[in-house]
């Protein structure tokens, strides 16, 4: 059985432990401690050093009491702010935060989950193969972690993804590539009130741009936001330069494609209209993942819930995680729901049962 005080002990440590992103070293130190005294090999690459942090991440290698290729789990240890001074409260089946703060479950959770169900699978001397969990670094700021991740401190071409929402059975088969966006536009100053007409307003060409332009939901598979807007200073000049900055999102290339063309023509028709100039630039943050239907990893996840009777569910989900950015380095991937809900806000939580049900079938798919 799984040890319900056990892995909320466990999870209660890892929470109070401050570390956003780029500052995971004390969450890193107590992981390193607990796994090295149970005798594993820990090793920590440079992807800190790489992305201007206190700590890389952690590769920790669970030797083989079985056969079966070698599988492998990932958790992030960071978590997106507010996130300082955490104090997690039980009230009835549910942990969240006491405070102003995230409870940290995303990705803290997933860390107690694959622990606990490691400590099961020796509590009962259950025969499992090689297993490699992944402790990774600034998830929530880029996912620099996984995108440095040293690959040759992990064989194992499988690995299960323990960071995303919704009930424990969820599989997450498809998740969105991201584009930043960085839109410069540029004008002509001038005095507002003595001579308007010599100037171009660089907000009135970001308006024009920005009101031809589709955003939010385009489609079932795409979305496109505006984040922030930058620009101007005092009312009597006419403001010479304005930055805005978004993201395009979406399950399919040329859907992202297309829709980060549209943008672009938005900006060089308003420059066509009332003259100026634009600079349209981007970057793809992360990869789309799909996993095969045939999948085997897919396969034994689903085989694994439907042993400890749980009803698999897969699907998309319109959020990034660590699985877009190893699927891209040729891994096998596949992101589970944990049962983490409101993440990413003080009102976060997730409820005792998820956290031990999750546990139970992870230590499913980990056995032999």
């Amino acid at each position: 059985m799984i040890n319900k005080e056990r892995i909320l002990d466990l999870f209660f440590n890892l929470v109070r432990i401050d570390s956003p992103s780029l500052q995971e070293k004390e969450v890193a130190v107590y992981l390193r401690e607990k796994m090295e005294k149970r005798g594993y090999v820990v090793r920590e690459d440079k992807a800190g050093e790489l992305s201007g942090g206190n700590t890389g991440n952690l590769i920790v290698h669970i030797p083989a009491t079985g056969e079966g290729d070698p599988i492998a789990f990932s958790a992030h240890m960071d978590c997106v702010q507010p996130c300082l001074g955490v104090e997690p409260v039980i009230e009835g089946d549910l942990v969240r935060s006491a405070g102003d703060t995230v409870l940290g479950g995303d990705d803290k959770a997933g860390i107690a989950i694959a622990i606990e169900a490691l400590n099961h699978l020796e509590d009962e001397s259950i025969a499992h193969p090689d297993i490699y969990f992944i402790f990774s670094i600034c998830e929530e700021s880029g996912m620099h972690g996984a995108k440095n991740m040293d690959t040759d401190l992990l064989p194992a071409k499988d690995i299960i993804v323990l960071d995303s929402g919704g009930a424990v059975g969820t599989v997450v088969t498809g998740a969105p590539a991201k584009a930043g966006i960085t839109m410069t536009f540029t004008g002509k100053s001038a005095h507002a009130g003595i001579a308007p007409e010599e100037g171009i307003s660089a907000i009135q060409i970001a308006a024009e741009a920005v009101s031809k332009m589709n955003l939010l939901r385009i489609d079932e598979s795409t979305t496109a936001n505006l984040g922030r807007i930058e620009g101007g200073s005092v009312t009597n000049i006419v403001t010479d330069s304005a930055i805005l900055t978004a993201e395009a999102r979406s399950l399919y290339d040329d859907s992202l494609d297309k829709q980060l063309k549209h943008m672009e023509t938005c900006c060089a028709d308003a420059v066509q209209k009332i003259g100026g100039e634009y600079k349209f630039e981007y970057e793809i943050s992360y990869p789309a993942l799909h996993v095969a239907d045939d999948s085997a990893v897919l396969a034994k996840v689903e085989h694994a819930c439907k042993n400890i009777g749980i009803t698999p569910r897969r699907g998309p989900t319109g959020g990034g995680s660590d699985a877009n950015i190893l699927y891209g380095k040729g891994y096998n991937a596949l992101a589970l729901g944990i049962g983490m809900s409101k993440v990413h806000t003080t009102e976060e939580f997730i409820t005792i049962e998820s956290l031990t049900s999750c546990s139970e079938l992870v230590a499913e798919i980990m056995k032999s």
